[in-house]
């Protein structure tokens, strides 16, 4: 994604809005009473405070230690942007907080330096030791930074690693074992060639030695050329590493008879001529960023035996470090580990490789818009939203520290530990991850029927450096132009249709007709079919029936109705459909929930129940989720009567003949459907079982609309929709002052609509 002025300004209101950064502090107990701060402050606090001086380890018992990482940086080497100093450096660790957080629930304080003295530092971070688990050394330059961790591990008894140097050695560890077993060959018969000596290389030569690999197999080049014996300049981290072969030897002459390339320095240096030069079926790591060693198609034109990986999302095989750190430390921080080794680092390379070879859950495949991906040359580690991420590496480390003894708290229970990761993370920052990635693999065609409005055009920017659709504007060009230059909005090229220009006279009047042979039957006639398609949502919606556009999002500034009733008009129900329904996503910690009808039936029927109900169903199954339904009422199994606890009842009744594959029940009371305890101590033969529900039918639009909106307010949510369900294609009508995110997030629903159309 290049990087224009427009980036650049959402970049920094991102970081600057509502509260400035990217994290905060917040409360894990109850704070709603006197009782409740006495408890946690003063005089209560005295307890766990005893407790502690008299054992220290009761700290993981009684303080938030055992969770928490310190991710620490002097901004030496920030990204790719060098010796920046530490305050340049904090949105960077901020951002690697959030990473933590969200894949492995790692809570983090970010942490400063002003210093760059290697002792200096190790003498800071060693003071640190009581507050945190664990300890992520970031973007400090190297050599010092193999001197900082190695101090510091000799110093401290918690788990320490420097990400930039470890993390890439792991994950590519992952991808080379599974690369080499494709190509049938052995690692100590390897020779490999490594583009940059930094200390990732370092750290990832480091790593295939333990794997296996020979050290008289490598060559190693840095800016000065080759990494050989006879170079006075070597520091003492290097040197270990330094080849036989004189310092006069090219990139070009190494790479004759190669097996392995890996680069990890600059982009465009390995030439498709070198690549051409390697030995039957090679591997080509080119991680540099953005811009790799070689470009990916340039390697697949020379060679079409070749396995190529890169750091970039946009092609097969991504070494991405969040495959690995979130979970070594998840690990590592469960089993109170005293340092993380070598052990623990070839456990996680291996664990990531044998995931690759396992059966790809639907939801990566639904993200990436793979029917079946499965291992091979294309897909030889797992992608980063692989939600066995979590339980497969974290135990993978956490046994591999038991069995070198750094393990101060061992795990009894792996069932019961396994469950406990699995239930860390639920899916409600996954969901949306998933839609995106799938939309981004076929973009479609989708009209904005509400162009002259700068929260449309601000989210039309996103969804084309996303690159999930092909946005068409509906609306006059002078005045989108001038909202765009007002507010610095680059939207390029885009196609701007000004449908009421003399010039599109003729398309109106092909609009014109089309509605009025589909409306003549129903009181319009040709004079008020030519005044309804000169309204921009009937336009777009004439788009859409013709296959002019893929999709269609209209209803930023106009009432729920008057939006919807265009797509009613023209594009219409599917074949059998006979109530259109909506639905809303709903994004809680403890997974997505979906509502419906919340939108449009006033007072379903029995029969209207069981169609919006089943129009749900096939909604959520296209989220690659398992609808777990409750059809909802003031009602339990029967206990009271009334006409909506009837009708609840019934549906449920034909639903379940209907579908007896089903997870269904009903009719219940809300808080039945999330209680399973209460229910199965109550109801034992409930069909939810130990599940709790994620799709809620409600008996009315009064109740639906009123839950869903008082949730998420209330319990600050956030939310998706609605969704439009029953319709023969994707229209999708915004809430009234949709944000810039929901405009986004249904374009992309809209997107995966239209690719299964």
């Amino acid at each position: 994604m290049s990087i224009s002025s427009i980036l650049r300004q959402d970049a920094l209101e991102y970081h600057a809005g509502g509260k400035p950064g990217k994290i905060e502090v917040k409360p894990t107990k109850s704070t709603a009473t006197q009782r409740d701060l006495s408890l946690a402050y003063s005089p209560g606090v005295a307890e766990p405070c005893l407790e502690i001086a008299e054992n220290v380890e009761k700290v993981y018992d009684y303080t938030a230690k055992g969770n928490l990482v310190g991710v620490i940086s002097n901004g030496t080497a920030v990204l790719g942007l060098g010796n920046i100093g530490p305050e340049a450096s904090k949105p960077v660790m901020e951002g690697k907080g959030v990473l933590f957080k969200v894949f492995s629930d790692i809570d983090v304080f970010d942490i400063e330096l002003a210093v760059t003295d290697p002792d200096d530092f190790v003498d800071t971070v060693a003071r640190l030791e009581p507050t945190f688990g664990g300890i992520n050394l970031e973007d400090i330059k190297s050599p010092e930074c193999f001197e900082i961790e190695e101090k510091l591990k000799a110093r401290l008894k918690i788990p320490i690693m420097h990400d930039d140097q470890h993390g890439t050695a792991i994950i590519s560890s992952a991808a080379l074992l599974n690369a080499l077993e494709i190509v049938d060959k052995k690692i100590e018969e390897t020779r490999f060639v490594i583009s940059g000596a930094g200390a990732a290389a370092i750290s990832c030569v480091k790593l295939y030695l333990k794997l296996g690999a020979r050290i008289e197999n490598f060559y190693i080049f840095d800016k000065d050329g080759l990494v050989s014996e006879d170079r006075p300049d070597l520091n003492r981290y290097l040197a270990p590493l330094a080849g036989k072969a004189g310092r006069n030897t090219s990139l070009a002459e190494a790479m004759k008879g190669a097996d392995v390339f890996l680069g990890l320095s600059v982009g465009g240096i390995l030439k498709p001529e070198m690549v051409a030069t390697m030995a039957a079926n090679p591997i080509v790591f080119a991680m540099a960023n953005p811009t790799p060693e070689i470009g990916y198609e340039d390697a697949k034109a020379v060679r079409d035996d070749l396995i190529m990986a890169t750091g970039r999302s946009d092609f097969p095989n991504q070494v991405n470090n969040v495959l690995g750190f979130p979970f070594i430390f998840r690990g590592a921080l469960d089993v109170r580990a005293s340092e993380i080794n070598d052990e623990m680092k070839l456990a996680a390379a291996k664990a990531l490789a044998c995931l690759a070879k396992k059966p790809v859950p639907d939801i990566v495949n639904l993200a990436y818009n793979e029917k079946s991906l499965s291992f091979g040359p294309e897909y030889i580690i797992p992608k980063p939203v692989d939600p066995r991420l979590i339980t497969t590496i974290s135990m993978a480390v956490a046994k591999a520290a038991m069995e070198s003894g750094v393990a101060t708290k061992p795990i009894k229970n792996w069932d019961v530990y396994e469950n406990q990761l699995a239930k860390r993370l639920g899916l409600d920052n996954q969901v949306m991850k998933f839609i995106l990635k799938r939309a981004k693999s076929n973009p479609k065609r989708i009209v904005f029927a509400e162009a002259e409005n700068l929260k449309v055009l601000k989210a039309v920017r996103e969804v084309l450096d996303a690159g999930i659709a092909k946005p068409i504007l509906l609306g006059r060009k002078a005045n989108i132009d001038a909202i765009c230059e007002e507010h610095h909005i680059d939207l390029g090229d885009i196609e701007i249709f000004d449908f009421k220009h003399p010039d599109n006279a003729a398309l109106l009047a092909e609009f014109a007709e089309l509605f009025y042979e589909k409306r003549k039957r129903r009181g319009f006639t040709k004079w008020e079919a030519e005044k309804q398609v000169r309204k921009s949502n009937y336009f777009a919606a004439m788009m859409l029936e013709t296959n002019r556009a893929d999709g269609v999002i209209s209803g930023l500034t106009k009432n729920y109705p008057d939006a919807i009733r265009p797509a009613l008009q023209i594009i219409g129900k599917k074949p059998g459909v006979t109530k259109v329904a909506g639905m809303y996503l709903l994004l809680s910690k403890q997974g997505p929930l979906f509502f419906s009808d919340t939108t449009i039936n006033f007072s379903p029927s029995v029969a209207d129940i069981v169609e919006i109900t089943e129009l749900t169903s096939e909604a959520v199954e296209r989220f690659n989720l398992k609808p777990k339904m409750a059809m909802l009422s003031y009602s339990n199994f029967g206990s009271a009567d009334g006409d909506d606890a009837l009708k609840m009842r019934a549906a449920t009744a034909i639903l379940k003949e209907k579908h007896p594959d089903w997870v269904i029940e009903g009719e219940m009371q809300a808080h039945l459907a999330f209680d399973k305890e209460l229910r199965q101590q109550n109801y034992p033969f409930a069909t939810l079982g130990n599940d709790t529900a994620n799709t809620l039918i409600f008996p009315n639009l009064s109740s639906a609309n009123i839950a869903y909106n008082l949730l998420k307010e209330a319990a600050d949510i956030e939310y998706i929709g609605p969704i439009l369900l029953g319709l023969r294609k994707p229209v999708h009508v915004l809430q009234l002052g949709a944000s810039v995110r929901e405009i986004v997030n249904m374009v992309a629903i809209a997107v995966v609509e239209a690719q299964t159309v």
